[in-house]
């Protein structure tokens, strides 16, 4: 129950799904006397379907990973990754320290055979449509072989959740040309470039993200949370300038009231939160990640997702993508 707001905003997110997804249950991990407040305000049909697991420790959201992976094995973190584990849960939604739920999740749900680390993977808007990006911070130095299985999980990823049959792949780096980046790009490239399994198109620069022409940009994990945070950082931005100029004049007003349909579609489609939830892709469960200061939509998105992906059996269908890979007659 962690993020910058815990059990004030998780709860009524998590109550708030329920209305969206009618077959689901909910089981919130955390302390019982902080959570029984928020539950008393839910309508008892709803209270009906959400069981609360009783935690007597939290992981900080500044706590290292590995201190957490010692010490807090009865932290709603642990218990909630544990549940996914023994299968008495379909998925787990978090949104705490990101470092701990990484490694508590290879410890208790395991890596997909053939998997060397799991990477945050979270849909981006494009002009058309989304794309999305990989790796948001889990991997900060990734080697070519690694940034390649990230492409091999994200085009599964995105044949099973978008049904596109050859998803684009693109390589995040600081240019066009050939012999732009660093040693590591440039190999990755060869090989994606080499793969008659990933529909490779090239690189792409980080203007090119949101153009349409890529379903996936792959990237190291610095790389991939800075370009999401200044990506974020730029759509509230804009937003607030939007909305502080239509209300600088009476005409301003005036034309925000008649277009005020169009302006709400922007408004989504630039809205981070409409967006939140990233997968913890290469993990033997499902398990996502929400934004630590998502807002209460931001977060019911986020166990939309994980709802999504469980109901696709995604970590499943992404690992016999990968078995195919390496058994087929063609191999990698």
């Amino acid at each position: 129950m962690g993020g910058d707001s815990g059990p004030h905003l998780t709860v009524p997110s998590a109550i708030s799904a329920l209305h969206q997804h009618p077959q689901l249950r909910i089981q919130l991990f955390g302390n019982e006397a902080l959570l029984a407040p928020h539950l008393a305000r839910s309508a008892p049909g709803l209270r009906a379907r959400i069981d609360v697991v009783h935690c007597s420790e939290t992981v900080a959201m500044d706590e290292k990973p590995t201190q957490a992976l010692r010490r807090k094995r009865d932290s709603s973190l642990w218990r909630a990754l544990e549940a996914v584990a023994k299968g008495t849960s379909g998925a787990c939604v978090s949104a705490g320290n990101t470092g701990a739920l990484m490694a508590m999740g290879m410890a208790l749900v395991g890596r997909l055979p053939g998997i060397e680390r799991p990477a945050i993977c979270t849909a981006l808007p494009t002009r058309d449509g989304r794309a999305y990006l990989l790796d948001m911070g889990a991997n900060i130095g990734c080697d070519a072989a690694q940034l390649v299985q990230f492409a091999h999980m994200a085009s599964a990823m995105a044949q099973v959740v978008d049904g596109i049959r050859a998803p684009r792949v693109g390589l995040l780096n600081i240019g066009h040309e050939q012999g732009k980046g660093d040693a590591v790009v440039r190999e990755a490239a060869l090989r994606l470039a080499a793969d008659e399994h990933i529909n490779y198109q090239g690189f792409v620069e980080g203007d090119g993200i949101y153009s349409g022409d890529f379903d996936i940009i792959v990237c190291d994990g610095f790389v991939g949370n800075v370009a999401l945070k200044s990506s974020e950082g730029v759509a509230r931005m804009l937003t607030a300038m939007l909305k502080e100029s239509l209300k600088g004049s009476v005409a301003g007003r005036l034309g925000a009231l008649l277009a005020r349909r169009p302006l709400a579609r922007f408004a989504g489609r630039v809205d981070p939160s409409h967006y939140n939830g990233a997968s913890l892709l290469g993990l033997d469960g499902v398990v996502v990640k929400s934004h630590g200061g998502a807002t209460q939509a931001g977060f019911e998105q986020a166990i939309s997702v994980a709802v999504a992906a469980a109901r696709q059996e995604l970590p499943r269908r992404i690992a016999t993508r990968l078995e195919a890979l390496t058994t087929g007659p063609e191999g990698v």
